[in-house]
Order: C-alpha cells, then structure tokens, then sequence
C-alpha cells in the first residue's frame, strides 16, 4: 500500500491526519459549528492546501499556529 502522504521517504500520512483532526476541532469549537462543517471550511482554504503538501512543512507545525494561518487568511479573504 502506498502512503499519501511522504516526506524524505518517510511515511508522515497519520502526522497529517491528526494535525487535520486536530484543527478541525479547533475551528468547530471556535466557531461553535460541527466537525463536518469544519472540514466544509477549511477545506477550501490555501491553509489546508499547504496541510496537505508535505513539502510545505506545515504538517509539523502545531495545530494552534495552523489555525492562526486560516484565521489570518479568513480575516483577508473578508477584507477582499
């Protein structure tokens, strides 16, 4: 089975899937939405994207400072 996600030849797929959950939780508890809804949110985001590409190094950064990235990014999509 291959692994979704790689980095340096090593296998960081459960790394990315828990910092997503983790995130997740953040955005549904901050904005009192489900964990569904989180997803339909974040998902959309240049945040996310750059979750998803290990090569970005965001899959190492905590959950708190991911979320600081979408706020921000929310915050100037709003302002555009």
């Amino acid at each position: 089975m291959d692994s979704k996600y790689t980095y340096k030849g090593i296998d960081i797929t459960l790394d990315v899937y828990e910092k997503l959950t983790d995130v997740l939780e953040l955005i549904s508890k901050e904005d009192s939405i489900t964990f569904d809804e989180a997803f339909r949110v974040f998902a959309g985001s240049l945040t996310y994207e750059a979750l998803a590409d290990p090569r970005t190094l965001m899959w190492s950064e905590s959950a708190p400072f991911i979320l600081d990235e979408f706020q921000r990014e929310r915050a100037e999509n709003q302002r555009a």
